[in-house]
């Protein structure tokens, strides 16, 4: 198969956060949540490079000046079997973005975001995520396709990169709040005074019955209790190896995360995720929130925590008064691309 795409590549480089290992502790690799809530801006004018390339018998590249067009005129662009797309990333979790606006069906199947996911022979991505018509009062419907084809009912990285592709999309600038329709109900972006996406989480999903497990429940109705092991160092962790097996585990029909978990101090903890349709990836936001519920029931830490991963950090609060997570982070634009379908 011959891939040929045009991308317009940012001249400025993605920001990378360095991690610092202390003490370890583990938690439940089994935590399900709720979502709710997000949002960011991306400048329209950013110096780019346009990157053309035809892959078939032979390779053929050339450099050059890019077009000073604004995203969402690139984006407009409507060109029979020509797929426009942006790929963001949320702390190295990454997405093609699709602008979907104009169909309730994703413009592509399952089966070509496999395709398009792959690292080798197609844009690379953890995942292909729509922008579709709101429904039920909304003002957007998100869905995604994981790098195997599975899609899965939300994911916390992938909505703040939903955000700010939105807020391309749109020509918007500063403070935003929009609502979304999602497989996991309601979302509701917000874009904050630095520029980052804070997204309310919802309430945790922690009663055994409301979880899709054939584990019964235990104390307190939750469904996995984990037990304590002070050697356990993430970093060490073969997650290719250990991974699998959650994820595909009798117990878990509909296939599950798994996180595993340093706790440092009460507000710091370190992560490393196995996601289920996407394998190891840089970062996770909704496993970084089940991981913060999952500490505070346990006692290990605070309801606002800085939770390390190897993308980079996240800020996790779980509120009191509400009992909602909210969950803030950055999201970027990686590049601008076309590929034929």
């Amino acid at each position: 198969m011959a891939i040929a795409a045009a991308i317009s590549v940012p001249l400025t480089s993605p920001t990378r956060r360095s991690l610092t290992s202390f003490i370890p502790h583990p938690l439940s690799p089994s935590s399900i949540l709720k979502l709710n809530s997000l949002r960011e801006i991306v400048s329209p004018r950013i110096p780019r490079l346009s990157l053309s390339a035809a892959a078939a018998a032979s390779s053929s590249m050339s450099l050059e000046a890019a077009e000073k067009a604004s995203p969402a005129s690139f984006l407009d662009r409507r060109e029979s079997g020509i797929l426009h797309f942006v790929k963001y990333h949320g702390l190295g979790n990454d997405f093609i973005l699709v602008d979907n606006r104009d169909t309730s069906e994703p413009k592509i199947t399952p089966e070509q975001a496999v395709r398009l996911c792959d690292r080798n022979f197609g844009i690379g991505a953890d995942g292909v995520i729509f922008a579709l018509p709101g429904i039920n009062g909304t003002d957007y419907t998100m869905r995604i396709f994981n790098s195997d084809g599975s899609e899965p009912e939300m994911c916390g990285n992938g909505v703040r990169c939903f955000a700010r592709f939105i807020t391309e999309l749109e020509n918007l600038q500063g403070k935003q709040r929009f609502t979304l329709h999602t497989g996991a109900g309601l979302i509701v972006p917000e874009i904050v005074d630095d520029g980052q996406v804070r997204v309310d989480m919802g309430e945790p999903i922690l009663k055994a019955s409301d979880v899709t497990t054939r584990l019964p429940a235990n104390k307190d109705q939750s469904v996995v209790k984990s037990e304590e092991d002070q050697n356990l160092q993430v970093d060490k962790l073969n997650l290719a190896e250990i991974g699998p097996k959650f994820e595909y585990h009798e117990v878990f029909p509909a296939r599950t995360n798994t996180e595993f978990v340093q706790v440092f101090t009460p507000s710091h903890l370190k992560m490393r995720v196995w996601e289920r349709g996407a394998g190891a990836t840089l970062a996770c936001g909704t496993g970084a929130c089940a991981v913060v519920v999952a500490a505070v029931l346990e006692g290990r830490a605070a309801r606002n925590c800085t939770v390390d991963l190897p993308g980079g950090p996240l800020q996790i609060e779980w509120r009191e008064e509400d009992n909602h997570i909210y969950m803030t982070g950055p999201a970027e634009a990686v590049f601008y691309g076309s590929v034929p379908l």
